[in-house]
């Protein structure tokens, strides 16, 4: 593993571990209005990250195509306020351990979905992992009471999921991590307003009390700005089969900041669940000797499109994008 796919790596696995964090950080935001909350969270990011899109951010937007747009309300839309959504409505009649292991399954669907996306067949290494992956995060949360409706909606927060890393791709090259992270909470937010005003009218939205805006302001700050902006650092560096490995520790670092906060412990199944989720993610990238899953390929330019912005999807150039990440 060379000095790039280890940042990248270390990125990705960063990332997850926030997210998983603030599984547990939600379990204080339960009389909260989701859409209000969503609104907070991504738009105050958006603010955040004004300051550091980097010179010719604005240029680089204006370039965007009416596709790349819609891509981006996509993006928003499945990845970030749907997956919410789905989840919440999911452990309405299932128990959260149900979603959470839907969702552990994402990098077996990403570990088939990309490479086909992509012309190409999956990688049985990279295949393999990811099962140990998943396996670890069922060992980790085990599973839980559910109906036809708690399992339907964990099926849609496992697409939001799936759609986060894949969706996200071809708009790596023309904004960067940064510009990408912040351009997509501003959708999100307008998209999270919409929802709060068509579902509960003038009721979507109040002033957090303490608690709230502790948490809101770890979700925007510290999960959403920090945590995003690592995500899509590590896709571009290690390209999307690799980098959804890591949402193995999601489950794990739920796990492990549970306890803190009253909502569950760490014992034996945990620990079996985080080995397996280590194992998976050293298979998938190649650390016992596999050839794993294929490195972006520097100098590989993207095809298609007259910005050039058609890049593989298990692999994203680092070079020649018009601004946005700032000189990563």
């Amino acid at each position: 593993m060379n000095v790039n796919s280890a940042r990248g790596s270390l990125s990705a696995a960063f990332a997850c571990v926030l997210v998983g964090g603030s599984f547990t950080a939600n379990s204080l935001l339960g009389e909260y209005p989701y859409a209000g909350g969503q609104f907070l969270r991504y738009g105050f990011a958006f603010l955040l990250l004004i300051p550091l899109v980097g010179r010719g951010a604005m240029a680089a937007v204006r370039r965007l195509e009416p596709r790349q747009w819609a891509r981006l309300c996509l993006l928003a839309a499945v990845g970030m306020v749907g997956f919410n959504l789905a989840v919440l409505a999911a452990e309405r009649t299932a128990e959260p351990a149900v979603p959470g292991v839907l969702v552990g399954c994402a990098p077996v669907v990403v570990a088939v979905l990309v490479p086909l996306l992509d012309g190409r067949r999956p990688r049985r290494i990279v295949l393999y992992g990811a099962l140990l992956v998943a396996a670890g995060a069922f060992t980790v949360q085990g599973w839980g009471r559910t109906d036809t409706a708690g399992i339907a909606f964990s099926v849609c927060a496992l697409l939001g999921e799936v759609g986060f890393a894949v969706i996200a791709v071809p708009l790596l090259r023309p904004l960067g991590p940064r510009l990408l992270t912040a351009v997509v909470c501003a959708v999100a937010a307008a998209e999270s307003a919409l929802v709060g005003l068509l579902a509960d009218g003038g009721d979507w939205l109040r002033v957090p009390d303490t608690t709230e805006t502790l948490v809101l302001l770890w979700q925007a700050v510290v999960v959403t700005v920090v945590g995003f902006i690592c995500w899509y650092l590590g896709v571009q560096r290690i390209g999307a089969e690799r980098a959804t490995l890591f949402s193995g520790l999601i489950p794990v670092a739920a796990a492990c900041t549970a306890p803190l906060v009253g909502a569950g412990g760490y014992g034996a199944a945990q620990a079996a669940g985080s080995a397996l989720v280590a194992a998976g993610v050293a298979l998938g990238a190649g650390a016992f000797g596999g050839r794993g899953a294929r490195r972006p390929a520097g100098g590989g330019a993207p095809t298609g499109g007259r910005d050039g912005t058609r890049a593989r999807l298990g692999s994203v150039p680092r070079g020649g994008r018009p601004g946005g990440d700032g000189g990563h």
